[in-house]
């Protein structure tokens, strides 16, 4: 078992198996921007920023007014994301409900 592998195992939740979408992780893309181009359209601002690491979208998360990261996980069913704010150093998984720290 890989530390990554063993570092998942020991963040599943209680009587679940760890989340195979976070282990087959392999890179971290970097942001194209710092900014929720939806958030801007509405004229809005967030809280902090999420980026998808299947398409690269950009939006803010759920102590944001919009909730676009989690919209556009349920609009396209990209499950992964990255906190892209300074010292973030993690990963979602909104299908498994679980997260790593890089």
């Amino acid at each position: 078992m890989g530390l990554r592998s063993y570092f998942l195992f020991l963040m599943a939740p209680s009587g679940r198996r760890p989340c195979e979408h976070l282990a087959a992780i392999t890179e971290l893309p970097e942001p194209a921007n710092h900014v929720c181009q939806e958030c801007v359209a509405l004229g809005d601002s967030w809280v902090h920023l999420r980026l998808c690491l299947e398409c690269g979208h950009i939006g803010c998360c759920d102590s944001s007014k919009n909730r676009h990261a989690t919209a556009h996980f349920r609009q396209t069913g990209h499950r992964l994301i990255r906190g892209i704010e300074p010292g973030e150093r993690w990963v979602w998984c909104f299908e498994d409900e679980q997260a790593i720290q890089l």
